[in-house]
């Protein structure tokens, strides 16, 4: 980027100048592409940051964003709420989770509807929370139900480090941890997908390291480049895209060097590392079940993991979303939002019908809050 200075970049993600340079670099660059390109942001975050700024429009017609499968609450399957609802609904248990979780329909409702009907349901926002809960609350059984990709997975293992060295009793874990990779590719083994390269998550890169996406170049020849999250971060990314594709290249790039390098955080994937293994595999709400995509507890830690202990009360159930939702096809990048007949009429934040409304890091929230019809 000869014609951007690099100081300008820290003296403002957004600013509106270097955005509308960046966008007119894009556009050079778009004019020698031989084909649209479609470019698929991972990250709900993302998302979010391209619709509010709205940073699609300053693309050239050739480029498009497509939305991805990167929103730990979207992806989670109607079982694993109803997991979580037959826990909450046992005599003497409090059911601890993060925020969004509690809104997200299973089969018969949602935590919140088992909250308003009695169960002890309460959202923190850090998990070491759940230790206070669990010393305070001796005489219950507190069930934290862990969800999120690689970037809140450390919290998690944390939490399991500091119940075990503390030698706290009625704290129990339901995890639903996933993982990124084994999502992308089994978008991209799909022979009807759409995607040219992406725009790779940026906090679980910072865990990771960019390594967990050499692959994509290497094997499946689609760039690479991770991305922050602010839009002269997201504008540069797709300027590196169009780069790499104009050059013949699939390489993995990190645009977003201020926190992410190759290798990622060791010392989190270690404590991870001690405590989790891969599930053979995970079902993704509108994927399907994906192999090696989840997390588990290890077999040495089964005298805390709920599925253990209580797994002749958990729910096996296969679960349809609703007919007219559009949440698979969005999570896969086959949809928009606005697509949908349910958007912004049957489904909105008040009453959202999928889980992509639900969760505020959801494509279509994303669509809604920003006015996108």
């Amino acid at each position: 980027m000869a014609s951007l200075e690099l100081k300008d970049l820290y003296e403002g993600f957004r600013n509106s100048d270097t955005i509308k340079l960046l966008a007119n670099q894009i556009a050079k660059e778009a004019s020698n592409l031989s084909k649209d390109l479609k470019i698929m942001e991972v990250c709900g975050g993302h998302t979010h940051a391209i619709m509010k700024y709205g940073l699609n429009q300053l693309l050239p017609k050739n480029i498009k964003f497509i939305h991805g499968p990167g929103c730990p609450v979207c992806v989670m399957p109607k079982n694993r709420i109803d997991h979580a609802i037959t826990l909450a609904n046992m005599k003497d248990t409090i059911i601890v989770t993060l925020g969004d979780m509690i809104k997200v329909l299973g089969s018969h409702g949602t935590l919140q509807d088992a909250r308003a009907k009695g169960a002890d349901v309460r959202f923190v926002y850090s998990p070491m929370d759940a230790l206070k809960i669990a010393n305070e609350n001796t005489d219950k059984k507190v069930i934290y139900i862990a969800i999120g990709f690689e970037t809140t997975t450390p919290m998690t293992s944390a939490l399991l480090h500091s119940t075990i060295n503390q030698n706290i009793k009625n704290l129990f874990f339901h995890i639903n941890h996933v993982l990124v990779p084994p999502a992308m590719r089994a978008l991209l083994d799909d022979e009807t997908n759409n995607i040219d390269a992406f725009i790779g998550p940026s906090h679980v890169s910072v865990i990771s390291g960019s390594k967990i996406y050499d692959e994509f170049a290497n094997i499946y020849k689609k760039p690479v480049v991770v991305s922050g999250f602010e839009p002269v971060d997201v504008m540069q990314s797709v300027l590196m895209l169009v780069k790499q594709i104009n050059e013949g290249r699939s390489e993995v790039e990190i645009q977003y060097s201020r926190c992410v390098n190759h290798e990622g955080n060791i010392n989190a994937q270690k404590l991870n590392d001690k405590y989790l293994e891969i599930r053979d595999k995970f079902e993704f709400r509108g994927l399907g079940d994906i192999k090696g995509s989840g997390l588990k507890l290890k077999d040495e830690f089964a005298f805390l993991d709920a599925e253990v202990i209580y797994k002749d009360i958990l729910p096996h159930n296969i679960c349809e979303d609703h007919k007219l939702c559009l949440c698979g096809e969005i999570l896969k990048g086959k949809a928009l939002p606005n697509e949908c007949k349910l958007f912004a009429k049957a489904c909105t934040p008040v009453t959202p019908v999928g889980s992509c409304m639900v969760s505020s890091e959801g494509a279509c929230a994303a669509y809604y809050k920003y006015g996108i019809s």
